[in-house]
Order: structure tokens, then sequence, then C-alpha cells
């Protein structure tokens, strides 16, 4: 079967759905974001896409920092709630009972139901017609404990991620491989002595 061609468009699907706070403990706002994203390792420099008439936009500019929140399936409400409706409008926090947390290096505050929040601080910002891409470095990872394992590791199976793909949400299916698995050697059998 052939393949069909369409105009060109966003489609590279799945991506993560996740909750990004910006403005400060008093004056704060959660908005959803799709267009997100790795753009380097060392040092870690992520970003996120907005455009400008979002409530959110004038706080990350004016702040240059912010958090991206991760989503889960106890979160997907909130997650679409939050990117329908305007912060000028509601206090999403209050409106979808989540709670804010104090960040350890940004005056954003954090949605502690979150399995995992990122304290950015905007370093770059480029505009491509639409969005605006803030391009920040992360300056911490804030992990919830629940999520760790017995020897101290983060788990990230048992936090239930969802992700956003071509208009809807989804949750993350069963680990399939690890990283390098398609070139790992086989491990030989212990033979046991008779």
């Amino acid at each position: 079967m052939a393949k069909r061609v369409w105009k060109s468009g966003t489609f590279i699907y799945p991506i993560p759905a996740v909750l990004v706070t910006s403005g400060t403990m008093e004056n704060s706002n959660i908005l959803t974001v799709a267009w997100t994203g790795i753009m380097n390792t060392n040092p870690a420099i992520v970003y996120i896409s907005v455009r400008p008439e979002r409530y959110s936009y004038n706080l990350i500019k004016e702040n240059k920092e912010f958090a991206i929140n991760l989503t889960n399936k106890d979160l997907a409400f909130a997650t679409d709630w939050c990117g329908v409706r305007s912060g000028a409008k509601f206090d999403k926090f209050k409106e979808m009972k989540l709670t804010k947390e104090k960040a350890n290096f940004i005056k954003a505050p954090l949605i502690k139901e979150s399995p995992v929040s990122i304290e950015c601080k905007v370093i770059e910002e480029k505009t491509y017609g639409s969005h605006t891409t803030f391009i920040a470095e992360v300056l911490s990872i804030d992990a919830d404990e629940k999520y760790m394992d017995e020897k101290g590791a983060f788990d990230i199976s048992k936090c239930d991620l969802i992700a956003y793909a071509n208009g809807g949400y989804y949750e993350l299916g069963k680990k399939i491989g690890k990283f390098g698995y398609s070139v790992e050697k086989k491990k030989k059998p212990i033979r046991k002595n008779k």
C-alpha cells in the first residue's frame, strides 16, 4: 500500500503533553504545552514553544524561567483543561485542585501532583511565526519519591505518563526494550557442574 501525501505540517507523534508553570508563587499560571523537548545533554538544554497570545507568554518573557511538569493519567483532565482555558480568566491551580510547590531555583511554582518537575532558566528566545521557542537550561529535576525504586533510582514505569498524538491523549504502554538492546551481547548461560 502506498503512502498518501498531505500538505506539510506537524506530525511527529507521540510527544509529551506537559504542564508548564510560570510566574511566581503569588501570580502564577499553568499552560499545557505539547511543543517541548530536549535540545542538548551537557549542559541540559530543553525548549518549549508558546504562542504570544497565551497568558503564560508574558510571564515567561518577564521572569525568564518556567517549570516543565510531566503529566500522568491522573493529570489528564487537568492537562486538557489547562490547555483550553486562559489564565487571564481562571486560577488554574484552584480550578483543577492542584498544589503549588516551592521550587529550589526558580520563582515559578511546581505542581506537587506531577511525578517530575523540571526547573528551567531561559537562555534564548526564537520566534518562527506562530510560536516563540523558549530555549532553557535545566537547573534542577525534582522527582517524587514515591516513584523511586528500592535502589533510589527513578522508576518511570510507575508514573503512568501520558503523551499527545494528533489531537488525543494516550497512556504510554509497557517497556519493550532499552537503549542499546539491539546490539547487546547475549549472556552465556552459567553451566552447572554435575
